[in-house]
């Protein structure tokens, strides 16, 4: 199993499109980044804590490649 790190726009609409995808076993959303401890998602939104909204991706590299995500 391996891990990677996306970071880009809406995390539960990036979460919901990689979950389809045969080899990925988990993702998980959050945030990465920032400057603030527990930042409230409102705050992220509107730009005001440096944070991005992330996902965690654990999949089988013999099944899918990191290219292929």
């Amino acid at each position: 199993m391996k891990k990677a790190v996306f970071c880009g726009g809406c995390f539960w609409c990036t979460e919901a499109v990689f979950k389809r995808l045969e080899g990925v076993l988990s993702v998980q959303s959050g945030y990465t980044g920032g400057f603030i401890k527990k930042p409230a998602y409102r705050e992220v939104c509107e730009g005001r804590t440096g944070h991005a909204e992330g996902i965690i991706i654990d999949y089988d590299a013999s099944k899918i490649d990191y290219e292929t995500l």
